[in-house]
């Protein structure tokens, strides 16, 4: 099937062209019918299988032209980079079309987004917490809302934006059609699609966890984090074809560590990025990493959906994800447009348990590589790697010396009890200044 067959008009099929696509990929074919015929949908397709063209092909066809310039199709994403991406896509699709595309999120001053928003914005594109401002103090007009799309609602909620989901889902006009486009379908993204989606069609294009054919995975077992550096370095120096490299950490304080020991190796030619970094020096690594002025860009998971660079030649694993299906996203970086992609992951012993359940949600064993001759095994550990010596601490209780204050005190005079014999008449005397004396009973 090609794109000739599905239903666009002439702008978007004038687009497709001069972008060179000609054959709709599996879900953007799945998805195309039953958006237009104006469904809530639940789109399931792997990382780098063309979700976002699935969706933008629908809605830029049925966009009717209007003087007002209100936004017609909201979409959310998770991160600043994919909100610009999607903008990008769009501009590039409606290259024959008249409408007005404008992309908002965090980190920017909110007076600079709206007047951006103000100035006409036929499809909005934002992350999370800047629509909220938008909805919350009524900036944005919706009446001329027709279409939500959510993608990747899975990372949404992994950042913790369910309750930013749940205000934007309740503020916007009811009558919507609501699509929604993950790479995974969690027991949240369930109960999300059951609250607020009106008997939504699950299009699924391949189920998910399935690694995709055209990425080779391989993984070595290595010892500790130094001796990686030495494997990625050797790797690095003796094949050639690793021209763009994306190597995923699994902390922010981890990408900079191994920033820091590859930048001497890679002067100008390395990058990383991460939520800790300035928006604008994200932007920039992106781009250089895009330009080939940047061989490598070091990452953590959550840059990774707003990643979309063409011709990715390696993903490498330096730190395995907690959660498998992260996983998945990692290497669909590579591999991308039917074009063959490699994935290599580095194991150290207390990463085998989380190999073993990415193996099982794959269905797919990951060969396991010996390590080069060469590779130099590194007997330095990081603090974290050291051995921690835990001893239960049981505190002792030194008795207190009490050498009185506290809640004593000495008892005033009178209120001592001391066996003196009382003068009688002294103590009238001192106080009334003479002796009294009872008189006799009349």
């Amino acid at each position: 099937m090609t794109f000739d067959e599905l239903n666009l008009n002439k702008p978007l099929q004038n687009a497709l062209t001069e972008l060179g696509y000609t054959t709709p990929t599996p879900i953007q074919q799945k998805v195309f019918s039953v958006v237009m015929s104006g469904k809530d949908v639940c789109g399931i397709a792997q990382t780098g299988t063309g979700k976002t063209f699935a969706y933008l092909l629908p809605c830029l066809r049925q966009y009717q032209f209007s003087k007002e310039h209100q936004p017609q199709v909201i979409i959310l994403v998770p991160t600043r980079e994919l909100v610009v991406q999607v903008v990008e896509s769009v501009q590039k699709l409606a290259t024959y079309m008249n409408l007005m595309v404008v992309g908002v999120y965090g980190g920017v001053n909110f007076k600079t987004h709206l007047a951006d928003v103000q100035q006409g914005a036929d499809i909005l594109v934002a992350t999370p917490g800047r629509l909220v401002d938008f909805l919350s103090t009524g900036a944005l007009k919706t009446k001329s809302l027709k279409k939500l799309v959510i993608d990747e609602v899975d990372e949404m909620l992994n950042l913790g934006f369910r309750a930013q989901l749940n205000v934007i889902l309740d503020l916007l006009p009811p009558k919507r059609q609501n699509l929604l486009f993950s790479a995974t379908l969690t027991d949240d993204v369930e109960q999300l699609i059951d609250t607020y989606f009106s008997s939504p069609v699950r299009v699924e294009a391949a189920p998910a966890g399935t690694p995709l054919d055209n990425i080779e995975q391989v993984a070595y077992r290595v010892p500790n984090f130094y001796t990686k550096v030495n494997l990625l370095n050797l790797l690095l120096g003796q094949d050639s074809s690793m021209t763009k490299v994306l190597v995923f950490a699994a902390t922010k304080q981890l990408a900079d560590d191994l920033y820091d020991q590859l930048e001497a190796d890679c002067p100008e030619k390395i990058g990383v990025i991460h939520s800790n970094k300035s928006q604008n020096y994200r932007f920039n690594s992106v781009e250089q990493f895009k330009q080939g002025t940047y061989r490598i860009l070091i990452a953590t998971d959550i840059i990774a959906r707003g990643i979309d660079v063409a011709d990715v030649s390696h993903v490498i694993n330096f730190d395995l994800p907690e959660e498998p299906e992260s996983y998945i996203h990692r290497i669909g970086r590579t591999g991308r447009a039917d074009r063959k992609g490699i994935a290599i992951s580095f194991v150290t012993e207390p990463d085998e348990k989380q190999l073993i359940a990415i193996e099982h949600l794959m269905n797919y064993q990951v060969p396991v590589m010996p390590l080069p001759e060469k590779l130099v095994i590194s007997d330095e550990l990081t603090d974290a790697e050291k051995p921690q010596i835990r001893m239960k601490t049981v505190p002792l209780k030194i008795p207190v010396v009490e050498e009185g204050g506290g809640a004593f005190h000495e008892k005033i005079d009178k209120n001592k009890k001391v066996n003196v014999r009382r003068d009688y008449a002294a103590e009238k005397r001192l106080k009334y200044g003479r002796p009294i004396k009872r008189g006799g009973k009349k």
